[in-house]
């Protein structure tokens, strides 16, 4: 990296990651316009219109899943190698084609026979069954090169479970099941690889994604960026601050924390290392940054689309319920960088040297405008998120068309051919990105589907449930300790969507059974949203945290160390679940009226805006006051005396209505007052500390 940075970046210079990006996801690297890049290109341009028609004149839902598929298979052999040899890894080879072209016509099978298999439900022809093993295969060799090992192993896990069954100990055995009826299930009914996730990714977040190729396209990568560091640059840790602010706006339009972590760390790692953050540190807060930016919404990793489906609930209640965790989780991170930048004793940027701010504001307004469009369309019209999807990119796509000849008129500038075109340029690009970001979500959500099908035709859920139960003899915590560790166990080699996926299908229910039975009654979202946490998690998490291997490149520091310590930053997302699933209230969730008729959900909302409010402030105090617990600092270096009143006040900010009932003190706002007391007392104790020590403890003994 070089040794001065600057302190804005182009979009010309983002997009020049893009080769990064795809290295470190494993594509393959092609000479730019020679006929294979070409092909790939046409290939996805032709998906992205497709899934723009299909809004447009209605098509049959199982048509529209085996062509998503079927693109993204084809896609899947073309961009990525067998195996990671320098050879491979430029050149697409014949037998790429060969696989690619046979998986495709796999996922279209049921298109073209979709009569004729309706017909003869359940008494499948040879010729259905060799195509469903055929095609089973290719899913998971497209998803073993696309997403690496894991998820193909937890299919064939399954897909054996399913036939040797009952050889299984007596704990898990079932019957077992033929070849016929679980190719059946997995391949020629929508309960399998054609079913519910693939569905979401067909129809809603294929045009999130899209939508969010066209804005960073457009330029609202570097927008953010740039504004972010405007505007924080010049405090303490003002490069660190500004990577969390600029992640989580990226966040809000991308669905993949490898691709945030390239894309603003290039930017803000070496500024960080400039003003003194040791380069593993600086990596590491990239890493936090850009893994929590999945839990932003309205994207969320792609998987809100996938919780709204399986729970039967609008998309809107899901970004609802999901808002004060993200941001409380935003809002700690920042403080913990403050905290940081106060151990290291690192001060900002010269004001004086830094963009203005409200110029670069002004300056890309128009790409803030389709976002505000997209969420008013979504949760104040309640538009079905794929309309609300729709309209968004054609607005972007206006905006990109005009901005590049109307910003010339202003700057007086000639209106010459190439400013008309580089709208439509950038455009190209944008759907062609887009369809490129899909091809991980829609391999994965279509294998994922076997885990699915799994559940449904073993009943492993209800095993699963007798296993885990035994395990944590009768005690929730344990239940939900054991579901983190499995989450984020299996998210080391999943991406977020389908640890998800899989992970909503075996232990969410579990989660949920067992709560009942002990007498809680939750809300099937705060399971949901528990395991969809994990698996976040699982980014950062070493050995295999993919986000810790791309920062730890930027800023030339160790993978393991940086790995370990942005899990340690985000220690404080991972109490985040077990708070909301305690205290529903973080949820906007009073509490559950399952024989409310006109409430399907049964949940009672919280709409009161000072009750809210109330939520918010005391989660982030919490969450303060858990940080400053971990990382040992508040104004000055805390010592054991503080780090336990910080601690206690954690339970006082997050379970008031439980700490409430196990003390006997009846309103739940005490607990909040006799928190923010303490949160008093240990400031007035901290300043005079200072004030005895003269200041010394403020960096003395404790750089790190």
């Amino acid at each position: 990296m070089q040794d001065n940075p600057k302190t804005t970046i182009t979009e010309d210079e983002l997009h020049s990651d893009e080769e990064l990006i795809e290295k470190l996801e494993g594509q393959r690297t092609f000479k730019q316009r020679g006929w294979q890049d070409w092909t790939v290109a046409i290939i996805a341009l032709m998906w992205s219109l497709y899934q723009i028609y299909v809004v447009i004149v209605p098509v049959n839902s199982v048509f529209v899943r085996a062509t998503h598929l079927a693109f993204a298979l084809l896609l899947g052999y073309l961009m990525y190698p067998m195996f990671k040899t320098k050879k491979l890894s430029s050149t697409i080879c014949w037998w790429d084609f060969v696989l690619g072209i046979t998986a495709a016509l796999g996922a279209l099978y049921i298109f073209f026979n979709y009569d004729a298999l309706n017909a003869r439900s359940g008494a499948w022809s040879q010729l259905d069954v060799i195509m469903g093993i055929i095609s089973i295969i290719l899913i998971i060799e497209a998803s073993r090169r696309v997403l690496g090992l894991a998820l193909g192993i937890i299919a064939l896990v399954f897909l054996s479970y399913d036939y040797w069954g009952q050889l299984m100990p007596d704990l898990i055995a079932h019957k077992g099941a033929s070849v016929n009826k679980i190719i059946g299930q997995m391949y020629l009914t929508t309960e399998g690889i054609f079913g519910v996730p693939l569905g979401v990714s067909a129809s809603y977040v294929f045009l999130f994604v899209l939508f969010g190729a066209l804005l960073e396209r457009a330029g609202a990568g570097a927008y953010f960026i740039n504004l972010a560091y405007a505007l924080l640059g010049k405090y303490d840790g003002g490069p660190a601050k500004a990577s969390v602010a600029a992640s989580g706006m990226m966040g809000i339009i991308s669905g993949s924390s490898i691709a945030n972590t390239v894309t603003t760390g290039t930017f803000t790692i070496p500024l960080m290392k400039k003003l003194g953050f040791p380069a593993h540190k600086a990596a590491s807060v990239e890493v936090a940054a850009s893994t929590n930016g999945q839990l932003m919404p309205p994207i969320m990793g792609a998987a809100a689309f996938i919780i709204a489906e399986f729970l039967g609930l609008s998309y809107t209640d899901v970004v609802i319920t999901a808002a004060i965790p993200a941001f409380v989780s935003y809002f700690a991170l920042f403080y913990i960088v403050h905290l940081e930048a106060k151990k290291l004793g690192i001060k900002g940027e010269d004001p004086d040297k830094l963009p203005r701010a409200w110029a670069i504001f002004k300056a890309g307004l128009h790409y803030i405008i389709p976002i505000f469009f997209l969420m008013y369309t979504l949760i104040i019209l309640r538009q079905s998120p794929q309309m609300a999807a729709f309209n968004a990119i054609m607005f972007m796509l206006l905006i990109m068309v005009i901005q590049h000849p109307f910003g010339a008129m202003l700057n007086k500038e000639p209106l010459s051919k190439d400013v008309w075109l580089k709208g439509f340029i950038d455009i190209w690009h944008g759907m062609i990105t887009g369809a490129k970001n899909m091809v991980p979500i829609a391999v994965a959500t279509g294998l994922a589907g076997i885990v699915v099908g799994s559940v449904t035709l073993t009943g492993v859920g209800l095993i699963l449930a007798e296993v885990i139960e035994s395990l944590a003899n009768g005690n929730i915590i344990l239940v939900l300790v054991l579901t983190a560790v499995t989450s984020l166990i299996l998210g080391m080699g999943l991406p977020t969507t389908a640890n998800y996926i899989v992970m909503a299908s075996l232990t969410a229910p579990v989660i949920m059974s067992l709560a009942g039975d002990l007498g809680f009654l939750i809300p099937a979202i705060a399971a949901h949203l528990f395991v969809f946490y994990f698996g976040i998690l699982a980014d950062d998490t070493p050995p295999v945290g993919m986000a810790a291997y791309a920062a730890a490149g930027i800023a030339k520091s160790d993978p393991i160390k940086t790995g370990l310590q942005g899990f340690a930053y985000d220690i404080r997302t991972a109490i985040l679940p077990f708070m909301f699933f305690f205290n529903t209230k973080l949820l906007l969730i009073s509490g559950v009226d399952a024989a409310d008729p006109n409430n399907p959900a049964g949940w009672i909302w919280i709409t009161n805006p000072a009750e809210i409010a109330l939520i918010f402030i005391t989660a982030v105090m919490g969450m303060f006051a858990f940080s400053s617990a971990t990382q040992g600092y508040f104004l000055t270096k805390i010592n054991i005396l503080e780090r336990v009143l910080f601690l206690a006040i954690v339970p006082l900010m997050f379970l008031p209505n439980m700490v409430a009932k196990w003390t006997g003190l009846g309103s739940e706002y005490i607990p909040y007052i006799i928190g923010a007391t303490i949160y008093a007392g240990i400031y007035l104790m901290q300043k005079a500390k200072i004030k005895r020590d003269g200041g010394r403890w403020s960096v003395k003994g404790i750089i790190a």
